[in-house]
């Protein structure tokens, strides 16, 4: 029954992991890549619109440069990427040009989504390139970009193209049949469905031993978090199996169904939720978080128990309990040094329109 909607999703997204696209010798594996394509045209044949979120730029030029492990030099980073990156698109373009597809190569890095005016831009590009039947194809800039090769990975950037156009369905294809119970040990079990993220399913979360990838299960239950809250459900399955993707929006079961929630956030609410680094954090005390929580109020000085950060007006901010606990985002109508003076009353520091419950 929670796979049924599945079935009528029109917009895919569908992220493909460096694991699933590359051989021992971190490069890229001709025989999987073109049947993940073969999975991928099929289903804009079937008339659905799909948008591929691909990584393995990194892992595909460390193979062509001779390293064996991923690099930690920012610059030798940014070599394997450019070099990946050409490899990459090439070997995909021809694949689709021979199912008579089109695709386009969309780079993008963080601060191109959280920027208003960019975000809305890369939502515009990416709809018209929808309507003509061409796929696009995003990875993050790695070449250029420091702070998505240290600390981005591609199962959060699907989750924010998902979230930004918005898509349907969210497919993540690995190297694991899904969220595993006992990984590792005699008994392992595929969940078939979460309805809820809880302490228990991120904490059989881990990262990843790969040589060649970055966030391992740990990140796609982060991604999860942005989907599900956008109203999108995300199945991650094994892009290993064949006819996988037909499966999964046929409502089989397969790999793991993550539920996407009924109250689901709208559009400028999803940027201010997802899109930002916080430059800085405000903990409330108990009142104040009930009163944002439950009552639908704007933040006020009498609660907010502490400030921490640098960030000026109009900056996205972290809204914490005093145990710490992030519950809420917003937009900081006044800088960090004049919270701190204690000089404001009769002022919202956080309009409820600007304010998103997490």
């Amino acid at each position: 029954m929670h796979r049924d909607p599945l079935k009528s999703a029109a917009r895919l997204v569908v992220k493909i992991g460096t694991g699933v696209l590359t051989d021992s010798r971190k490069q890229i594996d001709p025989a999987q890549l073109e049947q993940l394509v073969a999975q991928i045209a099929a289903q804009r044949k079937a008339g659905k619109e799909i948008v591929l979120v691909t990584s393995g730029a990194v892992g595909a030029g460390m193979g062509a440069l001779g390293y064996e492990k991923r690099p930690q030099e920012l610059a030798e980073l940014q070599a394997c990427a450019a070099v990946g990156q050409s490899r990459l698109m090439s070997n995909y373009a021809e694949l689709f040009a021979k199912q008579d597809l089109h695709v386009a190569q969309v780079l993008l890095t963080h601060e191109d989504l959280e920027h208003h005016e960019r975000h809305l831009n890369a939502r515009n590009t990416l709809v018209t390139l929808l309507s003509h039947g061409v796929i696009p194809i995003i990875n993050e800039n790695d070449a250029i970009s420091f702070t998505e090769i240290k600390f981005g990975d591609n199962d959060k950037l699907s989750a924010l193209v998902a979230s930004l156009l918005p898509a349907d369905l969210l497919v993540i294809l690995t190297t694991v049949d899904g969220v595993v119970e006992n990984f590792g040990k005699a008994n392992p079990r595929t969940i078939p469905v979460i309805e809820k993220i809880d302490s228990a399913i991120e904490g059989l979360a881990g990262g990843t031993s790969s040589e060649t990838a970055v966030g391992g299960m740990k990140s796609k239950i982060e991604a999860a978090k942005i989907v599900v809250r956008s109203g999108i459900p995300l199945v991650i399955a094994s892009g290993r199996k064949k006819n996988v993707v037909a499966k999964i929006v046929g409502g089989e079961d397969e790999g793991t169904l993550f539920v996407a929630q009924a109250d689901k956030l709208q559009g400028r609410k999803r940027w201010i939720a997802f899109f930002h680094h916080p430059k800085g954090t405000l903990f409330v005390d108990n009142g104040a978080k009930q009163a944002l929580r439950e009552s639908g109020k704007s933040l006020l000085p009498p609660g907010v128990a502490r400030c921490e950060g640098d960030f000026a007006a109009g900056d996205v901010v972290r809204i914490c309990d005093l145990d710490g606990m992030e519950f809420a985002r917003g937009i900081a109508k006044f800088g960090s040094e004049e919270i701190r003076a204690r000089k404001l009353a009769r002022v919202e520091l956080v309009h409820r329109d600007d304010l998103v419950i997490l």
